[in-house]
């Protein structure tokens, strides 16, 4: 690393790499501060945050929940709302301050010369309008065009985002759209008034990885095509290094690390960079490897930092971090890192998690699997009838799926959404009620046991939500809702329910007086580590955690993940892992299900499954993973790129048939496939012969020689 020098708050007049990056900038944010008014006082948002993007340059902006990436976004789009206020810095596009404009003349770069894509299309679109008269609606307002004349040009920009038949998607309502439809809808909005620069918040988390893959391939075609600039807000590491030119770390409001892309990613300088990147989930077949994780959460900030900002979860950091605040130091290649110790770290990677502790429980002999899945069926919004005009035949949800789970064990479940991973998961439980097949607890009939009202049943069977904030009533504080299934458990002596709740909340590596909190005042992953704790409350066998981790930053995925090993080891937990991301399922699955239209297209021990021969779907899914490469390293591994699906329903030929890149012709469309088995309890359903899968290349080489 070459050596770094301060960078002054204030404009440097030498002709510095940073200054002249600054000169040819379309967009530059100088020194900008950003504060929220709360109930408990003033919050730093944003504090002295330096960028710039040139013409055709794509910015990442990482970091975790609350590190200030999305508030930068909305300052620059005007849209932080009445309780964010800039109280400091600048904005510049195209050399004018944003912020000496009129609202009005805002207003009227929002949309034309600045646009946006934000986060979850299925809140991003008005449901009551069409596809097309959204797509319309900024042609119309900053061109001047009236509905009649921009109808060709919704048509054109619908095409160019890959959408087929654009005019009857234009005719369409978002909800007649997937979420990647839509997700394109957006981008089409975007890209209507031949904008200069995109703001891209988080505009893939709420989608599939085969679907994330797609938007990103897209997003980096039309930047390079149309000459954009973009700013990427992400959490996600392996996307940004897909996309992004240059990237921005930020944490507790500040910047603490810029530069190239693979460079930063490759040779992280900062430790949080370090953590982050380290956290990074990667495909592998070793079960007692930890993830390594950032201890703590963000720090929330009432104003200047006086210390280092990071210092309270720096594994590198002394007394002078904790005493001293650090400047953002530039080098003589423009890379920008807030650490006195970056030098002396340049080559130190972020601890290991300690292995010592990861002893796999051994669970008790016994001939019979604790869960049994026979022929599982579900059909949504079937009706029959001897009358035929009132029948109705349906949407088949999950089809003849059969599988089994051990004691101490974790079967991981993967697919796409509307593949019927959380159908299989909620029937087990007897959430919803099977069409057909049985579920098999410990040798009971789980679902006839639901229905009479088998408490002990119900007390050795849990499920962990994805949304952590929905999953908890927001008037009860967490002991109230910890109290609730102890109570059901028999638990009378209040007590003991107390010295109960303490001790769970202990157990998920949480102190005691979060019992008194509400669920607001905890950060996504505290709020998860609660409804684990609550699973934890009636001693379960059995656990079900549908996307439990899905939904959570980077650094918090890890410590989840760590903390369900950990629980599964110490009390010989089984548990139900269900996840798009096999990346993360990986990490603590000993077997996996690769699910797809309702049905088992792939199963066995994950280290089998994660190498040829795959099921076509298992290879797509494999391909999307978002992955770190350094500068050495060259090209990413060209991606198997899934378009929606042009089969039709139903049928007795394969599910996967209709966008299987694979097919073998009408034999996939007439006959159901047939169930080969490889090694090692490795099964493929599949027409294509195995030693014909087996020919493919490894997607991940370095797994290929492992055993």
């Amino acid at each position: 690393m070459t050596a770094l020098v301060p960078l002054s708050a204030a404009a440097s007049p030498d002709p510095t790499p940073a200054s002249a990056t600054a000169m040819s900038a379309l967009l530059e944010v100088r020194n900008l501060t950003i504060n929220y008014a709360s109930p408990r006082g003033t919050l730093r948002a944003a504090s002295d945050v330096s960028f710039a993007i040139r013409p055709g340059e794509v910015m990442g902006l990482v970091g975790e929940s609350g590190s200030g990436k999305s508030t930068v976004a909305m300052a620059i789009l005007d849209l932080l709302g009445e309780a964010g206020r800039i109280d400091g810095g600048e904005i510049l596009f195209e050399g004018t301050d944003l912020r000496r404009l009129s609202a009005g003349q805002r207003r009227s770069l929002r949309g034309d010369r600045i646009a946006a894509v934000f986060q979850d299309p299925f809140t991003s679109l008005n449901p009551a309008l069409t596809v097309g008269r959204q797509i319309a609606e900024p042609l119309v307002q900053h061109k001047g065009l009236t509905p009649r004349q921009a109808a060709p040009r919704v048509e054109e920009l619908l095409a160019e985002v890959g959408i087929r038949e654009p005019r009857r998607i234009a005719q369409s309502y978002p909800h007649q759209l997937s979420g990647g439809m839509q997700q394109r809808v957006l981008i089409a909005t975007a890209l209507g008034c031949d904008p200069k620069l995109l703001i891209l918040d988080e505009p893939t988390t709420a989608l599939d990885v085969t679907v994330e893959a797609r938007i990103i391939e897209l997003l980096a075609g039309l930047c390079e095509s149309h000459h954009l600039s973009a700013l990427f807000v992400s959490h996600n590491l392996g996307i940004v290094n897909r996309i992004c030119n240059s990237v921005c770390v930020l944490y507790g409001s500040e910047v603490v690390e810029t530069g190239r892309t693979r460079e930063v990613l490759a040779r992280p300088v900062h430790p949080y960079t370090k953590g982050l990147v380290a956290a990074l989930p990667r495909i592998t077949t070793d079960r007692r490897h930890r993830l390594s994780s950032i201890p703590g959460t963000v720090s929330k900030l009432s104003g200047a930092s006086e210390s280092c900002v990071f210092a309270p979860r720096c594994p590198f950091a002394e007394e002078t971090c904790r005493r001293l605040p650090q400047a953002l130091r530039v080098d003589a290649a423009g890379n920008s890192v807030r650490c006195w110790k970056a030098e002396a770290l340049a080559g130190t990677p972020w601890p290991e998690e300690s292995t010592a502790s990861r002893q796999p429980a051994t669970p008790p002999a016994r001939t019979a699997p604790l869960v049994q899945v026979e022929a599982l069926r579900k059909v949504f919004g079937e009706r029959r009838s001897i009358l035929p005009w009132l029948r109705r035949e349906g949407t088949v949800a999950v089809d003849d799926v059969s599988f089994t789970i051990q004691r101490g064990e974790v079967l991981g479940v993967v697919g796409e959404s509307g593949s019927g991973k959380s159908t299989i998961g909620r029937s087990l439980l007897a959430l919803i009620e099977p069409t057909a097949g049985t579920v098999l607890f410990d040798g009971a009939d789980f679902v006839k046991q639901a229905k009479e009202g088998d408490r002990d049943l119900r007390r050795r069977a849990q499920l962990v939500f994805q949304n952590s904030a929905a999953s908890l009533n927001p008037r009860k504080t967490v002991g109230a809702a910890m109290e609730r299934p102890l109570v059901l458990a028999g638990r009378q002596g209040e007590a003991e329910r107390r010295e109960m709740i303490a001790a769970l909340l202990t157990r998920v590596g949480l102190p005691a007086a979060y019992a008194d909190r509400y669920p607001h005042e905890l950060s996504g992953g505290e709020r998860q580590r609660v409804n684990i704790a609550r699973a934890l409350a009636t001693d379960p066998e059995f656990v079900v955690c549908d996307e439990a981790v899905s939904a959570l930053d980077v650094s918090v995925q890890a410590n989840i993940l760590n903390l369900l090993a950990d629980l599964r080891d110490e009390l010989g937990l089984s548990y139900l892992f269900i996840t798009h991301d096999i990346a993360v399922v990986s990490h603590i699955a000993d077997r996996v299900l690769v699910v797809y239209g309702g049905t088992i297209c792939e199963e066995g021990p994950i280290g089998r499954v994660l190498r040829p021969p795959y099921h076509p779907y298992t290879e797509a899914l494999l391909s999307a993973v978002p992955r770190l490469s350094g500068a050495e390293d060259g090209p990413e591994p060209e991606r198997i790129l899934l378009e929606d699906s042009t089969a039709p329903p139903g049928g007795g030929g394969c599910a996967f048939r209709g966008r299987c890149p694979r097919k073998l012709g009408t034999i996939c469309d007439e006959r159901a496939p047939p169930v080969q088995t490889a090694t090692d309890g490795h099964r493929i359903a599949c027409h294509i012969p195995l030693a014909e899968l087996a020919e493919r290349a490894s997607v991940f080489p370095e797994l290929a020689a492992l055993h």
